[in-house]
């Protein structure tokens, strides 16, 4: 059985993550990266003289047919309606390997 996968990265306010992996696990969504990190879109911080701001980057590698509602999620559970909420980006992906079994996924 051949899988095709989407990348799911979202970027969201520091404030939102618990809420944001509660309603992943809730949902069983599997296989999650987050990392901190920082910058500035549309509503920069111009009380710092960089603008940037931190936040948290989320990653998942997801079946395609699961991706769309996986992004609409992570949106309903990081909005707060504040300015700086985010983004939630939806990537194609061309092949995922897991390195335990050195094989493609959905191929093993």
């Amino acid at each position: 059985m051949k899988f095709d996968y989407k990348k799911v990265t979202a970027i969201v306010h520091p404030s939102r993550l618990e809420h944001v992996e509660a309603e992943l696990k809730e949902h069983h969504v599997h296989g999650l990266t987050v990392s901190e990190v920082c910058g500035y879109g549309e509503h920069p911080n111009y009380f710092d003289k960089d603008w940037k701001m931190p936040f948290m980057r989320l990653e998942l590698f997801v079946i395609s047919d699961k991706a769309d509602d996986i992004a609409q999620l992570i949106m309903k559970a990081a909005h707060t309606g504040s300015e700086g909420n985010g983004i939630v980006a939806v990537l194609p992906v061309e092949t995922v390997y897991q390195t335990r079994t050195q094989s493609k996924l959905g191929e093993e």
